[in-house]
Protein backbone atom coordinates (compact mmCIF):
# COMPACT_ATOMS: atom_id res chain seq x y z
CA UNK A 1 0.00 0.00 0.00
CA UNK A 2 1.65 3.20 -1.13
CA UNK A 3 2.35 5.93 1.71
CA UNK A 4 1.49 9.09 1.10
CA UNK A 5 4.04 11.47 1.68
CA UNK A 6 3.28 14.99 2.44
CA UNK A 7 5.30 17.79 3.07
CA UNK A 8 5.90 20.49 5.70
CA UNK A 9 3.33 23.06 4.38
CA UNK A 10 0.52 20.16 3.22
CA UNK A 11 0.76 19.14 6.75
CA UNK A 12 0.53 22.66 8.52
CA UNK A 13 -2.46 23.36 5.21
CA UNK A 14 -4.52 19.91 6.70
CA UNK A 15 -3.89 21.37 9.76
CA UNK A 16 -5.56 24.66 9.80
CA UNK A 17 -8.16 22.89 7.49
CA UNK A 18 -8.86 20.25 10.48
CA UNK A 19 -9.00 23.06 12.94
CA UNK A 20 -11.31 25.82 10.97
CA UNK A 21 -13.77 22.67 10.63
CA UNK A 22 -13.83 21.98 14.43
CA UNK A 23 -13.97 25.48 15.00
CA UNK A 24 -17.17 25.67 12.27
CA UNK A 25 -18.95 22.67 14.56
CA UNK A 26 -18.16 24.07 17.63
CA UNK A 27 -19.40 27.67 16.77
CA UNK A 28 -22.84 25.96 15.25
CA UNK A 29 -23.09 23.60 17.91
CA UNK A 30 -22.99 26.71 20.25
CA UNK A 31 -25.63 29.45 18.56
CA UNK A 32 -27.89 26.03 18.16
CA UNK A 33 -27.83 25.42 22.12
CA UNK A 34 -28.28 28.94 22.25
CA UNK A 35 -31.98 28.87 20.59
CA UNK A 36 -34.86 27.94 22.31
CA UNK A 37 -36.68 24.88 22.52
CA UNK A 38 -39.93 23.69 24.31
CA UNK A 39 -38.83 20.25 26.06
CA UNK A 40 -41.22 18.19 28.35
CA UNK A 41 -40.23 17.77 32.41
CA UNK A 42 -42.04 15.81 34.77
CA UNK A 43 -42.27 17.19 38.33
CA UNK A 44 -43.87 16.95 41.49
CA UNK A 45 -46.81 18.81 42.75
CA UNK A 46 -46.62 20.16 46.57
CA UNK A 47 -50.59 22.06 47.61
CA UNK A 48 -50.23 25.09 49.96
CA UNK A 49 -53.35 27.47 50.69
CA UNK A 50 -55.96 24.68 51.70
CA UNK A 51 -59.21 25.01 52.01
CA UNK A 52 -60.13 25.64 55.36
CA UNK A 53 -62.94 23.90 56.18
CA UNK A 54 -62.97 21.02 53.34
CA UNK A 55 -61.23 18.17 53.33
CA UNK A 56 -60.23 17.20 49.58
CA UNK A 57 -58.76 13.82 47.81
CA UNK A 58 -57.27 14.59 44.51
CA UNK A 59 -58.88 12.68 41.80
CA UNK A 60 -54.87 12.24 39.74
CA UNK A 61 -51.20 11.68 40.43
CA UNK A 62 -48.99 14.20 42.19
CA UNK A 63 -46.81 14.31 39.48
CA UNK A 64 -47.02 16.40 35.82
CA UNK A 65 -45.34 16.98 32.47
CA UNK A 66 -43.84 20.79 32.33
CA UNK A 67 -43.72 21.74 28.77
CA UNK A 68 -40.66 23.87 29.25
CA UNK A 69 -39.54 26.74 26.79
CA UNK A 70 -35.90 26.90 27.27
CA UNK A 71 -32.37 26.94 25.59
CA UNK A 72 -30.59 24.13 23.55
CA UNK A 73 -28.70 23.97 27.08
CA UNK A 74 -31.14 23.75 29.46
CA UNK A 75 -32.60 20.83 27.29
CA UNK A 76 -29.64 18.42 27.04
CA UNK A 77 -29.53 18.81 31.26
CA UNK A 78 -33.07 17.88 31.55
CA UNK A 79 -32.42 14.39 30.25
CA UNK A 80 -30.06 14.10 33.22
CA UNK A 81 -32.17 15.48 36.11
CA UNK A 82 -35.79 17.16 35.86
CA UNK A 83 -35.81 20.83 36.46
CA UNK A 84 -37.28 21.42 38.57
CA UNK A 85 -37.97 18.94 41.16
CA UNK A 86 -41.14 20.01 42.09
CA UNK A 87 -43.34 23.21 41.76
CA UNK A 88 -45.86 24.89 44.42
CA UNK A 89 -49.59 24.92 43.47
CA UNK A 90 -52.14 27.29 45.22
CA UNK A 91 -55.41 25.44 46.48
CA UNK A 92 -57.59 28.63 47.64
CA UNK A 93 -59.49 28.36 44.49
CA UNK A 94 -61.25 25.48 46.08
CA UNK A 95 -63.03 27.43 48.18
CA UNK A 96 -65.89 27.75 45.66
CA UNK A 97 -64.94 25.09 43.24
CA UNK A 98 -63.63 21.24 43.06
CA UNK A 99 -60.91 22.10 40.67
CA UNK A 100 -58.15 23.81 39.89
CA UNK A 101 -56.44 25.19 36.33
CA UNK A 102 -52.35 25.57 35.86
CA UNK A 103 -53.25 28.11 33.15
CA UNK A 104 -54.73 30.37 36.02
CA UNK A 105 -50.93 30.37 38.12
CA UNK A 106 -48.37 30.28 35.28
CA UNK A 107 -47.28 33.41 36.27
CA UNK A 108 -46.77 32.07 39.44
CA UNK A 109 -45.27 28.90 38.79
CA UNK A 110 -42.85 30.43 36.29
CA UNK A 111 -41.88 32.70 39.15
CA UNK A 112 -40.07 29.36 40.57
CA UNK A 113 -37.96 28.43 37.84
CA UNK A 114 -34.50 29.65 36.45
CA UNK A 115 -35.44 33.07 34.88
CA UNK A 116 -34.19 31.74 31.24
CA UNK A 117 -36.68 29.06 31.58
CA UNK A 118 -40.30 29.13 31.14
CA UNK A 119 -43.84 27.18 31.12
CA UNK A 120 -45.49 27.27 28.32
CA UNK A 121 -48.18 24.95 29.72
CA UNK A 122 -49.14 21.95 32.10
CA UNK A 123 -50.55 18.71 31.20
CA UNK A 124 -52.91 17.95 32.54
CA UNK A 125 -54.06 21.51 32.97
CA UNK A 126 -57.01 20.86 35.09
CA UNK A 127 -56.77 19.35 38.59
CA UNK A 128 -59.91 18.01 40.03
CA UNK A 129 -60.58 16.90 43.72
CA UNK A 130 -63.12 15.05 45.77
CA UNK A 131 -64.85 16.90 48.71
CA UNK A 132 -66.30 15.90 51.64
CA UNK A 133 -66.95 17.49 55.06
CA UNK A 134 -64.36 17.59 56.93
CA UNK A 135 -63.72 16.68 60.79
CA UNK A 136 -61.34 16.88 63.89
CA UNK A 137 -60.49 14.26 65.88
CA UNK A 138 -58.19 13.22 68.69
CA UNK A 139 -56.32 9.89 68.95
CA UNK A 140 -53.45 9.13 71.85
CA UNK A 141 -49.71 8.52 69.84
CA UNK A 142 -48.56 5.49 70.02
CA UNK A 143 -44.48 5.26 70.21
CA UNK A 144 -42.48 2.70 67.59
CA UNK A 145 -38.89 1.83 69.12
CA UNK A 146 -35.86 -0.15 68.96
CA UNK A 147 -34.17 0.37 72.05
CA UNK A 148 -31.33 -1.37 73.70
CA UNK A 149 -29.25 -0.33 77.20
CA UNK A 150 -26.11 -0.95 78.90
CA UNK A 151 -26.05 -3.83 81.03
CA UNK A 152 -28.09 -3.52 84.02
CA UNK A 153 -30.03 -0.26 82.80
CA UNK A 154 -33.49 -0.31 81.60
CA UNK A 155 -36.76 2.31 81.68
CA UNK A 156 -37.77 2.74 85.28
CA UNK A 157 -40.96 4.62 84.96
CA UNK A 158 -43.66 5.53 82.35
CA UNK A 159 -42.53 7.01 79.10
CA UNK A 160 -43.45 10.23 79.03
CA UNK A 161 -45.00 11.67 75.48
CA UNK A 162 -45.62 15.59 75.27
CA UNK A 163 -48.41 15.73 73.54
CA UNK A 164 -49.44 12.22 74.13
CA UNK A 165 -52.60 13.18 71.63
CA UNK A 166 -52.71 14.68 67.71
CA UNK A 167 -55.04 16.49 66.24
CA UNK A 168 -56.32 14.77 62.72
CA UNK A 169 -58.32 16.13 60.60
CA UNK A 170 -60.45 14.84 57.11
CA UNK A 171 -63.40 13.45 56.35
CA UNK A 172 -65.45 11.65 58.88
CA UNK A 173 -65.45 7.90 56.92
CA UNK A 174 -61.60 8.01 57.22
CA UNK A 175 -61.25 9.10 60.86
CA UNK A 176 -63.51 6.61 62.13
CA UNK A 177 -60.89 4.10 61.28
CA UNK A 178 -58.35 5.96 62.91
CA UNK A 179 -57.94 5.05 66.43
CA UNK A 180 -54.21 6.14 67.02
CA UNK A 181 -51.19 7.64 65.19
CA UNK A 182 -47.80 5.94 65.30
CA UNK A 183 -44.58 7.52 65.40
CA UNK A 184 -41.16 6.62 63.51
CA UNK A 185 -38.86 4.34 64.64
CA UNK A 186 -37.04 5.55 67.93
CA UNK A 187 -33.66 3.95 67.46
CA UNK A 188 -31.19 4.32 70.60
CA UNK A 189 -28.58 1.72 71.65
CA UNK A 190 -26.53 1.89 74.34
CA UNK A 191 -28.65 3.69 76.61
CA UNK A 192 -27.13 4.23 80.34
CA UNK A 193 -29.13 7.54 81.30
CA UNK A 194 -32.39 9.36 80.98
CA UNK A 195 -32.66 10.73 77.18
CA UNK A 196 -35.35 13.34 75.76
CA UNK A 197 -35.49 13.80 72.36
CA UNK A 198 -37.87 14.60 69.59
CA UNK A 199 -39.39 12.01 67.28
CA UNK A 200 -41.43 12.52 63.90
CA UNK A 201 -45.23 11.21 63.45
CA UNK A 202 -45.72 8.54 61.29
CA UNK A 203 -45.78 9.97 57.75
CA UNK A 204 -49.19 10.39 56.38
CA UNK A 205 -50.42 8.19 53.70
CA UNK A 206 -53.82 9.62 52.89
CA UNK A 207 -53.43 13.19 51.16
CA UNK A 208 -57.13 13.81 52.77
CA UNK A 209 -55.82 13.29 56.21
CA UNK A 210 -53.66 15.86 58.17
CA UNK A 211 -52.08 15.70 61.27
CA UNK A 212 -51.05 18.06 64.15
CA UNK A 213 -48.34 18.40 65.34
CA UNK A 214 -45.91 16.77 63.54
CA UNK A 215 -43.68 15.00 65.74
CA UNK A 216 -43.50 14.90 69.97
CA UNK A 217 -40.94 15.27 72.39
CA UNK A 218 -40.38 11.77 74.29
CA UNK A 219 -38.64 11.31 77.44
CA UNK A 220 -36.99 8.36 78.34
CA UNK A 221 -37.25 7.29 82.44
CA UNK A 222 -33.77 5.53 82.41
CA UNK A 223 -32.16 3.72 85.65
CA UNK A 224 -29.31 1.66 86.23
CA UNK A 225 -31.04 -1.63 87.92
CA UNK A 226 -30.16 -3.98 90.87
CA UNK A 227 -31.86 -7.24 92.68
CA UNK A 228 -34.17 -7.60 94.88
CA UNK A 229 -36.00 -10.44 97.04
CA UNK A 230 -39.09 -9.75 99.21
CA UNK A 231 -41.14 -12.39 101.01
CA UNK A 232 -44.68 -12.47 100.05
CA UNK A 233 -47.78 -13.88 101.99
CA UNK A 234 -49.77 -16.37 100.17
CA UNK A 235 -53.65 -15.78 99.59
CA UNK A 236 -56.02 -18.30 98.22
CA UNK A 237 -58.79 -17.71 95.59
CA UNK A 238 -61.79 -19.60 94.33
CA UNK A 239 -62.09 -21.30 97.96
CA UNK A 240 -65.62 -21.47 97.37
CA UNK A 241 -66.52 -24.13 100.10
CA UNK A 242 -64.83 -22.39 102.50
CA UNK A 243 -62.45 -25.52 103.25
CA UNK A 244 -59.73 -25.19 105.72
CA UNK A 245 -56.84 -25.13 104.02
CA UNK A 246 -52.89 -25.25 105.22
CA UNK A 247 -50.18 -23.88 102.78
CA UNK A 248 -46.39 -25.29 102.81
CA UNK A 249 -44.55 -22.82 102.86
CA UNK A 250 -47.46 -20.00 103.77
CA UNK A 251 -44.80 -17.35 102.11
CA UNK A 252 -42.60 -17.56 98.58
CA UNK A 253 -39.63 -15.28 97.95
CA UNK A 254 -40.09 -12.79 94.62
CA UNK A 255 -36.90 -11.74 93.27
CA UNK A 256 -37.03 -9.13 91.09
CA UNK A 257 -35.12 -6.62 89.16
CA UNK A 258 -35.83 -3.05 90.63
CA UNK A 259 -34.72 0.62 89.90
CA UNK A 260 -32.04 1.78 91.93
CA UNK A 261 -34.35 4.69 92.71
CA UNK A 262 -37.12 3.27 93.67
CA UNK A 263 -35.26 0.54 95.78
CA UNK A 264 -36.57 1.60 99.26
CA UNK A 265 -39.99 2.35 97.83
CA UNK A 266 -40.87 -1.24 96.48
CA UNK A 267 -42.01 -3.34 99.63
CA UNK A 268 -44.25 -6.20 99.85
CA UNK A 269 -47.23 -3.65 99.90
CA UNK A 270 -46.80 -3.65 95.59
CA UNK A 271 -47.12 -7.34 95.12
CA UNK A 272 -49.62 -9.89 95.43
CA UNK A 273 -49.38 -13.38 95.10
CA UNK A 274 -52.07 -16.15 94.96
CA UNK A 275 -52.92 -20.03 94.48
CA UNK A 276 -56.27 -20.83 93.20
CA UNK A 277 -57.62 -24.02 94.61
CA UNK A 278 -59.74 -24.97 91.54
CA UNK A 279 -56.60 -26.24 90.20
CA UNK A 280 -57.02 -28.82 93.06
CA UNK A 281 -60.80 -28.83 93.20
CA UNK A 282 -61.46 -29.50 89.02
CA UNK A 283 -58.17 -30.03 87.86
CA UNK A 284 -57.16 -32.18 90.38
CA UNK A 285 -53.58 -31.14 91.12
CA UNK A 286 -51.18 -32.24 94.00
CA UNK A 287 -49.68 -29.02 93.76
CA UNK A 288 -50.79 -25.10 93.33
CA UNK A 289 -49.16 -23.17 91.65
CA UNK A 290 -48.11 -19.55 92.27
CA UNK A 291 -49.27 -16.52 90.70
CA UNK A 292 -48.72 -13.14 90.79
CA UNK A 293 -52.03 -11.05 90.27
CA UNK A 294 -50.08 -7.61 91.25
CA UNK A 295 -46.78 -6.24 90.36
CA UNK A 296 -45.35 -2.97 89.54
CA UNK A 297 -45.07 -2.61 85.98
CA UNK A 298 -41.80 -1.25 86.09
CA UNK A 299 -39.79 -3.92 87.98
CA UNK A 300 -38.63 -6.66 85.88
CA UNK A 301 -39.41 -10.41 87.21
CA UNK A 302 -35.91 -13.14 87.89
CA UNK A 303 -37.85 -15.88 89.44
CA UNK A 304 -40.07 -17.06 92.32
CA UNK A 305 -39.31 -20.00 94.76
CA UNK A 306 -41.11 -21.85 95.04
CA UNK A 307 -43.31 -21.85 91.85
CA UNK A 308 -45.64 -24.74 93.52
CA UNK A 309 -46.68 -24.90 96.99
CA UNK A 310 -47.83 -28.29 98.71
CA UNK A 311 -51.32 -27.96 100.75
CA UNK A 312 -53.36 -30.16 102.98
CA UNK A 313 -57.37 -29.46 103.01
CA UNK A 314 -59.08 -30.15 107.08
CA UNK A 315 -62.48 -31.02 106.54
Amino acid sequence: MPVIKLTKIERKRILVLITCLLLAIAGWLFLALNNKYVYTAKTVLVYKNFPQKKAFHPLQSDTVDLQVEGTGWQLLFARLRVNPPSISISLDKLNNRNYVLFSEQLYNVNSQLETSQKIISVRPDTLYFDFSKRAVKRVPVKLISNLSFAKQFGISDEIELKPSYVTVSGPQEELKKITEWKTDTLRLHDIQGPAVTRIAMKQNTQKNVNIYPANVEVTLPVDEFTEKTLEIPLKIIDNNDYYNVKLYPKKIKVTFMVALSSYQQVNEDFIEAVVDLNEWKLKKHHQLRVELTRFPDYCKPVKIVPGKIDFIIEK
